[in-house]
């Protein structure tokens, strides 16, 4: 969520691991079934904070920021790593980038509806509570997030189908 949201594995290994360190120093006395929720609303807020530091950092020297290149694919290689078949290999890794490309386009808040309802499987109330929004913003957001990648992504959703 962190790597596909700021583009860098380096920053976001950062983010997840303060966003770590913050559960443990402030809520190791809750009870265990209560830290996956206050793990992600400290990672969200911290994703959030990452953007606005760097909308500060770079707003007015924007040139300063690194290209995409140089940040690299904002999703790892999630394929299984054993070579079974060359061809295969490559479309999956085609199918990765595009779905780590589509998701990247998103706005913040999309970005947060979708990995939070779609890959960490929250429910809608559990998403609101966690972007600090209402049940019918967390709506509008997923919506609009599947509806881009599904868009981003139609023709190859297409070929599965």
């Amino acid at each position: 969520m962190a790597e596909v949201s700021v583009r860098n594995r380096e920053d976001a290994l950062d983010i997840v691991q303060d966003a770590m360190f913050s559960l443990v120093r402030r809520y190791a006395s809750k009870p265990a079934d209560q830290w996956r929720p206050l793990f992600f609303r400290i990672l969200s807020n911290a994703i959030i904070d990452f953007h606005r530091s760097q909308k500060r950092r770079f707003g007015v020297f924007s040139w300063l920021s690194p290209s995409d290149e140089e940040r690299g694919s904002p999703i790892e290689q999630l394929a299984d790593p054993q070579p079974n078949n060359g061809m295969l290999n490559v479309l999956r890794n085609e199918r990765i980038d595009r779905l780590g490309s589509a998701v990247s386009s998103l706005s913040v808040r999309q970005q947060q509806a979708f990995f939070l309802r779609c890959w960490e499987g929250f429910s809608t109330r559990e998403t609101a509570s966690l972007m600090k929004c209402s049940e019918g913003s967390v709506k509008t957001h997923y919506s609009r997030a599947l509806a881009s990648v599904q868009d981003k992504l139609g023709d190859l959703y297409d070929d599965e189908h």
